[in-house]
């Protein structure tokens, strides 16, 4: 594991803790020698995570779709910059970067592909595990709700354990790396019970 794939938000929220953790995970990451990619930007926790990296020696790959640039959004001191023509481009060359990834509190686009590159695990386009960082119980509600699809049968309880829950950073690295964890792919139970 030396690529770690982070989605998060854009804006900082309304507690500092989260900036805090977002800053802590740069560091983390650093310090472990994993190199940070993500979606390019300056702003919110994208911005505090890269910052963090950078001020701790580490690497950083962003990758922005070019209509961002415009938006003056583009953070102009990463390791490497890559600029897509879309999207959805992004998205998957993000996942082709990656060997794992991490998700922090985050709004729309946080949870468009966390569940996105949950969906992508379940139907076999990659291996990769996925950690959810619930940090502050930013997450809870959103848990209730994945055992809920479980519970009245839209997730398999076998896949449900793609996502890897932790509220601590360094144990959710340390499950990352041990991740082994195979789960059913979702052709071969299709219009079964």
């Amino acid at each position: 594991m030396k690529n770690i794939l982070v989605y998060c938000g854009s804006s900082f929220g309304r507690n500092e803790i989260y900036k805090s953790t977002a800053n802590n995970l740069g560091e983390v990451l650093a310090k472990q020698s994993l190199r940070l990619i993500y979606g390019g930007g300056s702003g919110g926790l994208m911005g505090v995570v890269a910052d963090a990296v950078l001020e701790n020696g580490g690497e950083v790959t962003g990758i922005i779709p070019s209509f961002m640039e415009e938006w003056e959004v583009q953070h102009r001191g990463l390791t490497e910059c890559i600029v897509v023509d879309s999207m959805h481009v992004r998205k998957q060359l993000m996942a082709e970067k990656a060997d794992a990834v991490i998700a922090l509190p985050g709004g729309w686009g946080t949870l468009d592909e966390l569940f996105e590159i949950l969906t992508w695990r379940q139907i076999g386009l990659h291996k990769m595990p996925i950690g959810l960082l619930n940090t502050n119980g930013f997450y809870d509600d959103l848990i209730v709700m994945l055992n809920k699809m479980v519970t009245e049968g839209f997730v398999r309880e076998a896949n449900a354990k793609f996502l890897i829950i932790d509220d601590n950073i360094d144990s959710l690295i340390e499950k990352l790396r041990n991740d082994s964890y195979e789960g059913e792919l979702i052709g071969k139970m299709i219009n079964k019970a």
